[in-house]
């Protein structure tokens, strides 16, 4: 189900898949800086509905962090999945856990739109946007790095981080993983540090 969805919001961007990739050398570059172990994290953003939460809403909760936007047609898409399959792999560990997809596109991506857009994945993921300022207070505190890029045809792509941040219930830091992770290897790390309480 969840592969014939991701097919399906591909396909029809097939025609910009090149403009969102991240280059590689931006990609090295805002890979490598991230956060040391321990470090909290903050943010005040939106979600679907048009409320207000926080790193604090989530206390209590493992996190799983990932920005992007929801026009990327190729590294978002396949990521999201991934995390979905994720909480699927932990089983009823899964509660202990939020999926959060922050959006660094907030002039397109709504809270409306973004909430039916991480629904098509896995309805426990939340979208959140927020102001350019929110946005920017966010990805600095996750030491994510994006950069809007103009296209040919009047449009615009987004060059960005493609970690994927696990944070524990206490809102600091725990590990980031590489985009590409599959869903065994997120949730694998993750159930350890559950496990660990780290």
């Amino acid at each position: 189900m969840r592969d014939a969805i991701a097919a399906g919001r591909l396909l029809p961007m097939a025609a910009v898949m090149a403009l969102s990739v991240l280059p590689a050398a931006a990609q090295s570059g805002a890979q490598i800086a991230t956060l040391p172990e321990g470090s909290p994290v903050s943010f005040a953003l939106t979600a679907a509905g048009g409320n207000t939460v926080s790193e604090q809403t989530y206390r209590g909760k493992w996190l799983i962090v990932y920005f992007g936007y929801t026009f990327c047609p190729d590294v978002c898409p396949t990521t999201l999945l991934e995390i979905a399959g994720a909480l699927d792999k932990l089983g009823p560990g899964a509660e202990a856990v939020q999926g959060l997809f922050v959006s660094i596109d907030p002039k397109r991506d709504t809270p409306e739109i973004l909430g039916a857009y991480v629904k098509s994945f896995d309805p426990r993921i939340v979208g959140l946007t927020g102001t350019t300022a929110q946005i920017a207070v966010a990805a600095k505190s996750f030491n994510v790095f994006y950069e809007r890029r103009d296209t040919d045809d009047g449009g615009y792509a987004y060059d960005h981080t493609t970690l994927i941040y696990l944070v524990d219930p206490d809102g600091r830091f725990v590990r980031a993983l590489t985009g590409d992770a599959g869903a065994q290897q997120i949730a694998e790390p993750l159930a350890v540090s559950m496990r660990a309480g780290r």
